[in-house]
């Protein structure tokens, strides 16, 4: 239900909203002009001193805090006999508080947290023996339904099982029944579960109830800034029945002890009066504690109570999922991608009221969230974007697999920066919550926000650039036959799987040739020239699993038989030599260039042990996907294209992709075989692109070679410029099944492909941006085997 009142409140509680619309209350919340007028009342009218003395004003302090501590317990129906509150600086000082414990048991302990944590909980996992992440509810519900029928066996430590009242990210509420159904397992006292809730986010808009101690967590941690706005305070709320864990913490600070021995003997003795009295080190922030008693009492005053205020809020946050979700493009697109069912807003149980989402364009292009958060300051709206210290949901709901993240933060992305979609995905998304202040307007103005700037009233074209001078081929309809990439330079290929999108980047089809083999001793890059048995070693790109695997096709050297090797595509630093300058250099096709060796002895022997050569896996740097390549396209093959403009490439020889047809093929293979040749396969000319004459071309109709008229082909939605002719070696003559060197294809094309003293096969090609960076197509470009080929030739006047 809404809350009328707080449209009057607005303009004299919260003055600093007068013209911002204030959408970020999950981070902290406003706080009332009145409370900082009562908190400065009494900080003038009273004298509050340090509370470990006996001075009138220090005992003053000491009952202030006190019933601080009742008030707070009052608010959440805690009986003072069961329950404890400690005051900390925020929630996360009071996991650390709860994780200090645990630590320093002797025998350690077992971490179980939700996917849907907030880092800081998260973070506890680095202090446990062992720890496990529950990827779902149901994971969870298996758990304990398990626990409770003794289908698993007891942990022989004690267990601290963690998870959100409310997912910080995008508001949906988890069962507050687990905690008692985690701790009700009839265990002995080192094998318990105790139980730890994060309440900050549940708490800033609807109340807790611990009236049923047996049901209640064992540790609850709060921010109560979330609440009130003001004091900036957070508390820990124990259940004094799991407050013997602390016994064993190890630490103590002033104010936490009665006596302490420093010399001759090292002795101290701990405060037992109150688990309060144990915890709180060094001097409490008394002021900030005082503030409490306003904060309060003028909450109370000006929204009702916590219920109210949940009431009011999943109102606003129902009608604002509502208004975006009805949001849709010209094309009838919609525009938000929402992250929360729209029935949850009808059940507080289910739902907190926050609406998290991204925006697309109506050709289906993500829009950039640090551009909408740009845009929203402008306009002064405070909203929130990003990782939103949520990675397990930011994970889950974006479908971003874990070597897809840390790929990403290799290529440079870090939350709040402005690069912020990587392979076609967002990395982040936009939060808004709402608080006791919000109100129908703040839901209607962000609405309208939206609607003007990310809403396209007329429909968008895709943007494609026209070539100069161009006119369209009379060659026939083509297809793309096959997708290769080599993601080890002049190791086999690998092909793309037929209907799977595959993405170009400026550099190339992505992974192909980014690995290298290099030479220990010279670091220089290592070719089939050399060594033809590289043709059978077959890298494969395993995108489930994000590495790349690679097995060797000939027979294993005796008596080393290694298994197959993996790497992580996306790139870890453990796995690269980095204790020599040395190893950050490898000269590949006459450049020098620095290049990150893998460390592991297992990865070099195994290479080493199949070549009969002591070499070393070696990478690109990563960093060249954020434009710091230092390999170019060769100057030469510029030759159709704008004077002066660059190519980055990886480890290619001349440039970022190369093309051939299968009716070029075709025609040399029957010149070979007309003079008792062997035929050549297109693996031999190790093109990334194999485009052939499709199925509606007419039979017989063939023209090879057409390509060397080319300028651009179109290949699905994405352009490419073509570059110049392939300049042959000897190389092509390696059968790449087999490894054996023969004589053919090379001297035939020496015979009918030779021009200027050079022999050519295939063509250079690199794709050309869309015009509209706004397009899907121009955010994610990809290609797929069957994609229609729909080349332009030069024009007459070129």
């Amino acid at each position: 239900m809404y809350n009328p009142r707080v449209e009057d409140l607005r303009e004299r509680e919260f003055p600093m909203l007068r013209d911002t619309i204030y959408l970020d209350h999950a981070g902290t919340a406003l706080y009332p002009k009145s409370l900082i007028e009562r908190f400065a009342a009494d900080m003038v009218s009273n004298l509050y001193g340090n509370p470990h003395s006996a001075s009138s004003s220090s005992q003053r302090s000491t009952n202030r805090i006190d019933d601080a501590r009742l008030h707070l317990l009052q608010l959440f129906h805690a009986n003072p006999d069961d329950f404890d509150v400690v005051f900390v600086a925020n929630a996360t000082s009071g996991i650390k508080l709860v994780l200090e414990a645990f630590r320093d048991l002797p025998q350690g302990f077992s971490y179980l947290y939700h996917a849907d944590s907030h880092t800081s909980l998260v973070g506890v996992r680095e202090c446990a023996n062992q720890h496990h992440c529950f990827a779902s509810d149901s994971e969870v519900e298996e758990w304990l339904v398990d626990r409770q029928m003794k289908k698993v066996q007891a942990a022989q430590v004690p267990e601290l099982f963690a998870y959100p009242a409310q997912s910080n990210m995008n508001g949906r509420r988890l069962p507050l029944e687990w905690c008692s159904r985690a701790r009700s397992t009839g265990r002995s006292p080192h094998e318990a579960t105790y139980t730890l809730l994060d309440a900050a986010a549940f708490v800033s808009t609807t109340p807790l109830d611990f009236s049923d101690v047996e049901t209640a967590p064992d540790f609850t941690v709060l921010s109560l800034y979330k609440i009130f706005g003001f004091p900036d305070l957070g508390a820990l709320i124990i259940r004094k029945a799991a407050g013997h864990v602390f016994q064993n913490r190890r630490y103590f600070g002033g104010g936490t002890v009665d006596m302490v021995l420093s010399l001759k003997e090292q002795w101290h003795a701990r405060k037992t009066d109150s688990l309060h009295d144990q915890l709180e080190d060094g001097t409490l922030p008394l002021h900030n504690i005082m503030a409490l008693h306003a904060a309060l009492d003028i909450h109370h005053d000006l929204f009702g109570g916590l219920d109210m205020v949940s009431s009011h809020t999943m109102f606003l946050a129902k009608a604002l999922h509502d208004g975006l979700s009805a949001l849709r493009h010209a094309n009838q697109m919609r525009v938000c991608q929402m992250y929360s069912s729209p029935h949850s807003y009808e059940s507080s149980q289910a739902q907190g009221p926050i609406v998290a989402f991204n925006i697309r364009n109506s050709q289906d292009a993500w829009i950039s969230n640090f551009e909408v958060e740009r845009l929203a300051s402008i306009k002064n709206i405070q909203l929130r974007t990003g990782g939103l210290c949520n990675p397990g949901g930011i994970a889950s709901h974006l479908d971003l697999s874990p070597w897809e993240m840390k790929d990403n933060f290799s290529a440079g992305q870090r939350c709040g920066g402005e690069d912020d979609i990587f392979g076609g995905k967002p990395t982040g998304m936009i939060r808004v919550s709402l608080g006791a202040s919000s109100t129908k307007s703040d839901v209607q103005r962000f609405v309208n926000f939206v609607k003007e700037f990310f809403v396209d009233e007329k429909p968008q074209s895709l943007g494609l650039p026209g070539p100069p001078h161009s006119q369209t081929s009379e060659h026939g309809t083509f297809a793309v036959e096959s997708l290769t990439i080599y993601p080890i330079k002049s190791c086999a290929g690998w092909k793309v799987p037929p209907g799977q999108e595959w993405e170009i980047r400026k550099e190339g089809l992505v992974w192909d040739r980014e690995w290298c083999l290099v030479h220990q001793g010279t670091g220089v890059a290592l070719s089939q020239k050399r060594y033809p048995k590289m043709a059978l070693i077959l890298p494969t790109i395993d995108v489930e699993r994000g590495c790349l695997r690679v097995r060797y096709c000939g027979e294993m050297p005796r008596p080393f038989k290694p298994p197959e090797i993996s790497v992580p595509l996306s790139a870890d630093p453990s796995y690269f030599v980095s204790e020599f300058p040395k190893s950050s250099t490898t000269k590949v096709c006459g450049d020098t260039i620095p290049a990150q060796r893998y460390s592991s002895k297992k990865i070099a022997d195994f290479f080493s042990s199949v070549l009969g050569v002591e070499c070393q896996l070696a990478r690109f740097p990563v960093a060249s996907r954020t434009g710091a390549s230092m390999r170019h396209s060769k100057a030469h093959l510029q030759g159709f294209s704008q004077k002066g403009v660059s190519r980055p490439i990886l480890l290619s020889n001349e440039s970022p992709i190369l093309v051939i047809s299968r009716s070029s093929l075709n025609r040399l293979n029957e010149q070979i075989k007309s003079s008792g040749g062997k035929a050549a396969e297109a693996e031999v000319f190790r093109a990334n692109v194999v485009i052939a004459e499709s199925l509606q071309s007419v039979p017989g109709r063939e023209k090879p070679y057409a390509e060397d008229e080319w300028q651009y082909v179109k290949i699905g939605e994405q352009l490419f410029e073509l570059l110049g002719r392939c300049r042959r070696c000897q190389m092509v003559c390696i059968d790449q099944q087999t490894a054996v060197k023969d004589e053919e294809p090379f001297v035939t094309l020496a015979k009918t492909r030779r021009f200027n003293g050079k022999v050519f096969f295939g063509q250079h090609a690199c794709h050309v941006r869309l015009g509209d960076s706004r397009s899907r197509q121009a955010q994610y470009a990809t290609v797929k085997v069957g994609d229609a080929v729909r080349p332009v030739c030069r024009g007459a006047d070129e």
